[in-house]
């Protein structure tokens, strides 16, 4: 039978169950649709051999109490219940190179960040306070960054290229290197990163960086918790195959099952690409979309997963990424970093349970396999033939041989291997290409990548990492504008009780990030 609701959101990643979230508590009859067997997107996990392995979130910044991401999900409701741990206050990302035998520490809080690396650069320090001063700057210009009201933001801060400003900054290259050496978060291209990106970024986990224990699926078990409380429904193993339309408006969706399922309103929090394409022509030849579909794409990425034998790797309270050499920190899809990140999900804290080992990785490399898919986590993974696990078997051989060099046991110590490629993200996340963080941003073009929420069709709307930043954070706040532009003055007085100031919802739009 047909179902009628206020607001369909498609899509069940972050992004698309906080829009829900905030949707049903203001009234609104909701339903979420995902395709795929578990909720979540970017916030699932898996299991292997009883160990629990995330996907996408390995580490969150900004939770302290009264910092941005906590009043986001404090609002949510989620954040009472959120299980996580603060990782290492001193060094909660490592920065390395080979040959060079010193580990650089990123630290948590801004005089503490200075105070670590000055050992090390002791003739720097000006360099690293401009630096400090710099970041807080230019997030303190978005005002939704830090759940605040504004008619509006400085847009110059959008055109500024993080290359350049590193290189006014100080003549050190090794230092330059290594404030930049976490930007596998979001992609630094030495030609075209705007300064804004970075800052948005790296400020949450100056602030605080935090692991989920047990994964960051909670987050999503959480908020479709939350969705129920308010009366929402959410629907999985269903896929939105097209739309019906009634003139300029969306009236209905039609699912693989054949159902219709009609709303006043749509959200899309699947892949852009999918959603126009849904569309009628008329909409697809606009200007808009096809802006849209000449955007580049962040790359993709191939995962090694070791599930560890207890008592051999001691556990490590930060990440690390480590390089070939400083010239290799910028984007070179030839030569990638090791991104490690470990967990230590049972009851003994001392030693790792999991590690988590990541490298860049082109859809180009897989393309040979690109019309295989595994659809569903429901049924028994597919078989994408044995040509293709023979090539994740020997990139996997490869990655672990250069992770010999940093930990010399760790084939002895390794219990499981398991892998995912850019074919994986594409299959069970819905990533174009499998891409790990939607669309690269421009410095010389900042606004091309700036998406409204808003489309050309009058009740479709846009949430998730394609529309304005990547990242729980970036994503959960994309949401929130999204809400404010469909839920209008309610929620806005009701987000802002505490701020006297005015707002406009077209501004908001704007200042999403």
């Amino acid at each position: 039978m047909d179902k009628v609701y206020d607001s369909v959101i498609i899509g069940s990643g972050l992004g698309g169950l906080v829009t829900a979230v905030l949707l049903a508590k203001f009234g609104r009859k909701v339903c979420v649709i995902e395709k795929n067997n578990q909720y979540g997107g970017n916030l699932q996990t898996f299991v292997r051999d009883k160990e629990i392995l995330d996907t996408g979130v390995h580490y969150i910044g900004g939770l302290a109490e009264g910092e941005n991401l906590y009043k986001y999900f404090d609002y949510l409701g989620i954040m009472k219940d959120l299980s996580i741990q603060r990782m290492g206050l001193d060094e909660y990302d490592r920065i390395s190179f080979e040959g060079n035998p010193i580990n650089y520490p990123h630290a948590q809080g801004y005089e503490n960040f200075i105070g670590q690396l000055l050992p090390y650069f002791p003739a720097e320090k000006q360099a690293l306070t401009a630096y400090c001063e710099k970041i807080q700057e230019i997030c303190n210009s978005f005002p939704m960054y830090n759940l605040r009201k504004s008619f509006g933001f400085n847009e110059a801060v959008l055109g500024i290229s993080l290359k350049s400003f590193l290189d006014d900054l100080t003549d050190n290259e090794l230092l330059k290197a290594v404030l930049v050496g976490s930007n596998f978060l979001y992609v630094a291209k030495e030609e075209s990163t705007p300064l804004y990106v970075h800052a948005l970024t790296i400020n949450s986990y100056i602030q605080s960086a935090w692991r989920c224990v047990n994964g960051g699926s909670q987050i999503a078990k959480l908020l479709i918790r939350q969705l129920r409380k308010y009366g929402g429904d959410i629907v999985k193993n269903k896929e939105v195959i097209a739309v019906e339309m009634d003139d300029q408006l969306i009236k209905a969706v039609r699912t693989d099952d054949q159902q219709l399922i009609y709303a006043k309103e749509f959200v899309s929090n699947i892949n852009l690409q999918h959603t126009f394409a849904m569309l009628p022509e008329r909409f697809q030849k606009q200007a808009y979309v096809k802006r849209i579909k000449g955007l580049p794409l962040s790359p993709s990425v191939f995962s090694v997963y070791i599930v560890c034998k207890e008592g051999y790797i001691p556990y490590q309270n930060y990440n690390i990424y480590h390089y070939k050499n400083i010239a290799s920190v910028w984007y070179d899809q030839d030569q990638s970093p090791l991104v490690i990140s470990m967990s230590c999900n049972g009851e003994n804290q001392d030693y790792c349970s999991t590690m988590t080992v990541m490298c860049y990785m082109a859809a180009g490399e897989v393309q040979e396999w690109n019309e295989s898919f595994n659809r569903s986590i429901i049924q028994r993974l597919s078989s994408r033939g044995e040509a293709y696990e023979a090539f994740k078997a020997a990139k996997a051989t490869e990655i672990i041989e250069e992770l010999q060099r940093l930990f010399p046991n760790i084939k002895a110590a390794t219990r499981s291997i398991h892998t995912s490629s850019p074919l994986s993200y594409r299959d069970f996340i819905g990533a174009e290409d499998g891409n790990m963080y939607g669309y690269l941003k421009e410095y010389k073009h900042p606004l091309n990548s700036l998406i409204s929420t808003k489309t050309k069709v009058k009740n479709l709307f846009l949430t998730g990492q394609n529309v304005k930043m990547h990242g729980v954070l970036g994503v959960t706040i994309t949401a929130f504008s999204c809400c404010l532009m469909m839920l209008g003055k309610e929620f806005e007085d009701d987000l802002f009780k505490e701020n006297d100031e005015n707002v406009l919802a077209g501004d908001l739009d704007s200042i999403t990030v």
